[in-house]
């Protein structure tokens, strides 16, 4: 599942994956010149789902973060033993492991396997 299509599927995820994207939009707004009205603006207009997918798609690590104040850990584990190296995931949910079988060919691919994994858990959660 692409990022568009999990933004759309879970609803309450996207939201808070939206409200981060937005914090650290405005956290980058560092200079005085911003104004706090602005910065308010972009607060209640928010990031549209299009963009916040170009994000996830281009930097899924970001996410690590937010499914990690939500007590929802990824982990990415790599199989050296393997040539070329192997990856797997696990997310970890309290004492629940949430994890598959399956083997990706990088760590990029693992990781948006996981993340998919955990959107749905944060979406069951909220």
């Amino acid at each position: 599942m692409n990022a568009q299509e999990l933004l759309e599927t879970y609803g309450k995820a996207a939201s808070v994956v939206k409200s981060y994207y937005v914090e650290k939009f405005i956290e980058s707004m560092v200079t005085e010149n911003v104004p706090e009205n602005y910065k308010e603006f972009a607060r209640s207009e928010g990031i549209d789902n299009g963009t916040i997918a170009k994000m996830v798609e281009s930097m899924p690590r970001a996410l690590f973060d937010v499914f990690d104040s939500y007590e929802l850990h990824i982990e990415i584990l790599v199989m050296y033993s393997d040539k070329p190296s192997i990856f797997t995931y696990t997310v970890v949910e309290g004492d629940l492991i949430h994890t598959q079988p399956t083997k990706y060919n990088s760590r990029i691919e693992a990781e948006r396997v996981a993340i998919e994994e955990a959107f749905k858990l944060l979406d069951e959660q909220l």
